[in-house]
């Protein structure tokens, strides 16, 4: 079937796939279509070998259209520039490390649309490679990964730049969003949970940007790992709970900001190695086990105008020695007062515990957090001056 419209000036084709008639199926349409057409999908499941989009061309479900890749082959495969895929229920696709198989995979494309699609029983749902000015949007992303040896990534993306990723639900992946090479990134509004390793992982990008999303009851929440020039704004991180959990990692990153996020409930609310020159502003920590973790190797921060609330531990270092900055920020285990009513204390506070540095040196004393040891280690930096952590104040 084939109507003819007109708009603009230019003509585009619009083809309906549907089962008993002349177009039975997605490969049919896009063998016969032309750039700019639109290929409208009819209710049914649709179980073609691997289906290569290599016209610019809009595919569009009307209806329940299942794509099945029959646990076998990757469904999808999009080699075309100026590409859309909406309402489109694709699932079931085989699963390779070798071939990285896919519900859908992008390769060395620009301006490809993936809107309103749902992603079912996946290895990888969506992979970007070599690609930019694309946009991932409205998707519900399940997967059912069992361990992470055997298991891909929800959004994946190598080697691409300027890709916006947006309000899609992704749980039961390896990583909720994995950003690898990646420049001009920007991730919002999204709900990543349950993922087994991150909710959101970066490796070796820059110039990147998330903010509006929700990291819940991942392994750990976001990592952020060998890259720059991140922005990560209004954020929450949730219940991001275990051994060696966290809800932020920073290892070997430089010149960010982190700024108007929530830190709720993890393990470790951010846990910084070797990271320098980044801005830490205006968040909440509430009701995490460390508020923050701070290593020695971490040089030139500035950690300003946060609340730290009812966590066990508000900050905690492996050394004496500090090399960031801490200022203006509300404690909540501050007993001091403030007799000159400027709003802010008299006596200085010293953040870091005696007994949380006696457990970063000595994870062992870990086991002893709530017994009378860890009381009396509390007592006697109260007592006596110069039994402090460190210059953290």
């Amino acid at each position: 079937m084939m109507i003819l419209l007109l708009a603009t000036g230019l003509s585009a084709k619009e083809w309906t796939v549907q089962p008993g008639t002349e177009l039975p199926t997605i490969r049919a349409a896009i063998a016969v279509a032309d750039s700019g057409d639109v290929i409208i999908v009819k209710s049914g499941t649709y179980r073609e070998s691997p289906v290569e989009v290599n016209k610019s061309v809009s595919i569009i479900g009307d209806g329940e259209v299942i794509i099945d890749g029959e646990e076998d082959h990757q469904v999808i495969t999009v080699t075309a520039d100026y590409v859309t895929l909406k309402n489109l229920d694709i699932r079931n696709c085989g699963v390779s490390f070798v071939d990285d198989k896919a519900g859908v995979k992008v390769e060395e494309c620009a301006n490809v649309r993936i809107e309103n699609c749902r992603f079912l029983n996946t290895f990888f749902a969506i992979y970007l490679a070599k690609s930019r000015d694309c946009t991932i949007s409205n998707n519900s992303i399940r997967g059912f990964a069992k361990t992470e040896a055997a298991s891909g990534n929800g959004v994946h993306l190598w080697y691409c730049r300027d890709i916006e990723v947006s309000n899609n639900r992704i749980t039961g992946h390896r990583d909720g969003i994995y950003f690898e090479f990646v420049q001009g990134g920007n991730i919002h509004d999204n709900h990543s949970e349950k993922n087994l390793r991150y909710g959101l992982h970066f490796m070796f990008s820059d110039g990147c940007h998330y903010t509006g999303n929700t990291f819940r009851n991942n392994g750990a929440g976001v990592a952020v790992m060998y890259t720059k020039n991140v922005t990560m704004t209004s954020n929450h991180f949730d219940q991001n709970w275990g051994n060696a959990a966290f809800g932020l990692l920073l290892k070997d990153i430089t010149d960010s900001e982190i700024s108007n996020n929530f830190f709720i409930k993890n393990s470790i609310g951010i846990y910084a190695e070797n990271s320098s020159r980044i801005d830490v502003r205006q968040n909440d920590f509430r009701e995490n086990g460390w508020a923050i973790k701070i290593m020695a190797n971490c040089a030139d921060n500035v950690i300003s105008e946060n609340n730290f609330v009812a966590n066990a531990f508000d900050v905690a270092t492996n050394s004496r020695n500090n090399f960031s900055r801490f200022s203006g920020n509300y404690w909540g285990n501050y007993s001091g007062y403030d007799l000159n009513r400027d709003g802010f204390g008299d006596v200085p506070f010293r953040p870091v515990r005696l007994f949380s540095l006696i457990v970063e040196q000595n994870p062992a004393c870990a086991d002893h957090v709530a017994q009378p040891v860890c009381g009396f280690a509390g007592c006697c930096r109260k007592r006596v001056p110069g039994a402090h952590a460190g210059n953290i104040g």
